[in-house]
């Protein structure tokens, strides 16, 4: 594939791109699908194709291709989009070749390894967990693996390649007598250490315990954000704000807030494309900008917004190592890597005399990116009641607003995980405002 990279990116500077940058991506997965306890689908599935970014007088152009003989056709393509393309004045150039950092725990030779059977076996695991809890039934889940291949190169010297791994499971249950009631769990790793089988029993626990939910009276509470309810808070209507192309363009809720508190002074966020066996960790962002740990609240204090190249050298800054892209078909944007939520850890039910504790939510697409208001449906949410959860509640809708959230966070759990990139506690939120 180097050769072929190798030739797109001659081909781009022999029809007339200043500049110019290929980015190769290749993925095998495997997916075991199950409904109710039956299995339904076991598929392997490859994905394998060529980006071009070519560059003309400051205009940029683009295309993609999956085959090596219209690969040439995709680059007059690209230059010829950047030839009638307006000059962009914002635009400074592709990165430049960097010293890359070592990372460490994303590639697993025994999930490349994993043979069909092995992850029907896996899928089979998920399914017999649940069957721990009698009373409940699996609805759907499965078993992913996958394997992928990366390959950046560009006229400024940027040559970097990467392999890694991840596997990921999830199950949805029901319960199947008298009051009904679901839950969902799911986790995914770089490396095969999930435990398949407690994955389906804990949904099915989960389900069982929420059942007989009761109302609850409009009012304003404690609200702890179990890691699935508070990352989904956090990607909808927090990270649009810091991502640097919105704020450029007006569209962000924290435009001129560099050096301003906006979160309680003991919460911390770094955004960290080096964390060991990290969902978004490698040596390098999607652009071939060498990976870094970024602060971007310290103390409670906004320190910077995230950056790809594009929007770094509008800005006159250098990029955080922020460009992402969702396959070979697009070009880089800005996109979160590792986004981790530090604050300080404690027993935090136990510490938490009454208010509510929510496991997911459900319409958090919905928040208003700019100005961070939300209002989502809680699901297998608890009432607490002197250092302990009490009762299910049967339904619940909890407001509120992603940057007063930040003010009035007030405890962490132990319970880290990870949910996709985003690392993240149980995390306490004083004078939410719920709705039974």
């Amino acid at each position: 594939m180097y050769e072929l990279a190798r030739k797109a990116l001659k081909l781009a500077e022999q029809a007339g791109a200043e500049e110019a940058e290929i980015y190769y991506a290749a993925n095998h997965s495997t997916g075991v699908n199950f409904k109710r306890d039956a299995l339904e689908n076991a598929k392997d599935r490859f994905s394998e194709g060529l980006g071009i970014r070519a560059i003309v007088n400051g205009a940029v152009g683009f295309a993609s291709t999956n085959s090596a003989e219209k690969l040439e056709n995709a680059v007059k393509i690209a230059v010829a989009e950047a030839r009638v393309r307006e000059s962009d004045p914002d635009w400074v150039s592709l990165p430049s070749n960097g010293k890359y950092p070592q990372v460490s725990g994303i590639f697993d030779k025994k999930i490349e390894a994993l043979e069909l059977e092995e992850c029907i076996g896996y899928a089979v695991e998920l399914v017999e967990g649940t069957k721990e809890m009698p009373g409940t039934l699996p609805t759907s889940g499965g078993f992913t693996r996958s394997r992928g291949k990366r390959l950046i190169l560009n006229t400024n010297g940027i040559e970097i390649e990467e392999e890694s791994t991840a596997v990921s499971g999830f199950v949805d249950v029901i319960t199947v007598n008298g009051d009904t009631s679901t839950a969902y769990d799911f986790s995914i790793s770089r490396s095969l250490d999930i435990d398949f089988f407690a994955l389906g029993k804990n949904a099915s626990d989960l389900a069982l315990k929420s059942r007989g939910g009761i109302k609850i009276e409009p009012q304003k509470t404690d609200v702890i954000f179990h890691p699935f309810a508070f990352s989904d808070i956090l990607e909808e209507a927090l990270a649009p704000s810091l991502d640097a192309d919105n704020v450029q363009k007006g569209r962000s809720g924290l435009i001129e807030k560099i050096g301003e508190e906006i979160a309680d002074p003991e919460l911390c966020i770094y955004d960290d494309g080096l964390i060991e066996a990290g969902i978004e960790t490698s040596a390098s962002d999607d652009e071939g900008v060498p990976s870094q740990h970024t602060t971007v609240i310290e103390n409670g204090v906004l320190k910077t917004y995230l950056y790809d190249s594009y929007t770094a050298g509008k800005a006159g800054v250098k990029s955080t190592g922020n460009g992402s892209r969702s396959s070979y078909t697009s070009p880089p944007s800005v996109g979160l890597r590792n986004f981790v939520i530090d604050y300080p850890q404690e027993d935090i039910i136990a510490n938490t005399t009454s208010g509510v504790f929510v496991n997911t939510i459900i319409g958090a697409h919905t928040a208003n990116s700019i100005s961070g208001d939300f209002s989502v449906e809680a699901r297998n949410a608890f009432t607490i009641k002197d250092g302990a959860l009490d009762k299910p509640v049967k339904s619940l809708m909890i407001s509120g607003n992603a940057f007063e959230l930040l003010k009035n966070i007030t405890g962490a759990g132990f319970d880290v995980r990870k949910v996709g990139g985003i690392i993240t506690p149980s995390i306490r939120v004083s004078g939410m405002s719920v709705i039974g």
